[in-house]
């Protein structure tokens, strides 16, 4: 399992500062292959101080075999922070198998130099880690020859068996957090929701077990939708607040979209509804975020917690 985890490169806002307390505190160094870092270590009072130059026989940093666990955060040239596991996604560090360097002065060298604990800021050129070490073409928002900063708080430095064990709990706990942030979220949704079905006078307003409100404003005459069958649909997406955000209508070909109903190809919330529906029917469908996109941030066309409306025909049920 943890083989298979590769770096990742979130795209999000957010700054991960690291604290340091002595005269030192602003000084790099650089290691014989190139690397330019500064590392933090807590002292007795719990404050970061400048460990100063480490040397190349130090061994008390992480080996390679060993599992790192550590979150950080990426700034490009132009000092905009681009990547930070602490405010993106599901807010978790990143476990990882400490490989052979795939690149001088790469970031596999500075892993190598932390222990638990450590705060460490790194240069990197960015040219050759996105070639060699992410294996992905640089994106438009790094200048080509720049270097990326990185900001590492290492968490924990351990054996595969352990880190494996360690895995398993966190994702275990932040599943189960996720699930009481969910039913929170859906009772704070439901009651926009129903605001928003009185706001607009919508009447016979249905409501499935789950928690999509939906309303068949054209009763269908051809067969009931079920699990299983191949459906097409065609439907315009909102907010609340009236602003569109995606229509089948509007997509190059006009077709409409199609997919097999409760096989998990869509949002919870349209698997959950369209199967009330009769072909032919129209409806509109209100869907609170947890069964749409979640806490998810998809940026300004879909932000964390939107709750959608869909305005829905079924064409067709196979």
């Amino acid at each position: 399992m943890l083989s298979k985890i590769k770096f990742l490169l979130p795209v999000v806002a957010g700054a991960l500062m690291v604290q340091a307390c002595n005269k030192n505190n602003d000084e790099f160094y650089t290691s014989a292959d190139g690397l330019t870092y500064k590392i933090f270590e807590k002292n007795d009072k719990g404050e970061y101080a400048n460990k100063g130059e480490v040397n190349a026989a130090d061994s008390t940093g992480a080996k390679i075999g060993q599992v790192v666990t550590f979150h950080w955060a990426i700034k490009n040239a132009e000092d905009s922070t681009f990547a930070d596991t602490r405010t993106q996604g599901p807010k978790m560090p990143i476990v990882l198998p400490l490989m052979q360097p795939t690149m001088k002065g790469g970031l596999e060298n500075a892993l190598s130099m932390m222990s638990p604990g450590d705060s460490g800021v790194f240069k990197i050129n960015a040219d050759t880690l996105f070639a060699k070490t992410f294996g992905q073409p640089l994106p438009p928002f790094i200048k080509p020859g720049s270097q990326l900063t990185f900001f590492i708080n290492m968490e924990k430095v351990q054996s595969k068996a352990d880190a494996e064990a360690d895995y398993a709990k966190m994702m275990e706990e932040q599943m189960q957090k996720a699930r009481a942030n969910a039913e929170q979220q859906l009772k704070t949704d439901d009651t926009k929701i129903q605001a928003y079905i009185k706001e607009n006078n919508l009447q016979n307003v249905k409501k499935t077990d789950s928690g999509v409100y939906y309303v068949v404003t054209k009763e269908g005459k051809g067969p009931q939708a079920k699990a299983g069958n191949e459906v097409a649909v065609h439907y315009k997406g909102s907010f609340l607040d009236g602003k569109e955000f995606e229509s089948s209508r509007n997509n190059p070909t006009g077709e409409p979209f199609k997919f097999t109903l409760g096989q998990q190809m869509v949002i919870k919330g349209w698997d959950d509804a369209i199967v009330n529906l009769k072909e032919g029917s129209e409806a509109i469908l209100l869907i609170p975020s947890p069964l749409a996109y979640g806490d998810q941030d998809r940026g300004p066309s879909m932000p964390a917690n939107s709750i959608l409306r869909f305005d829905v025909e079924l064409m067709d049920v196979k």
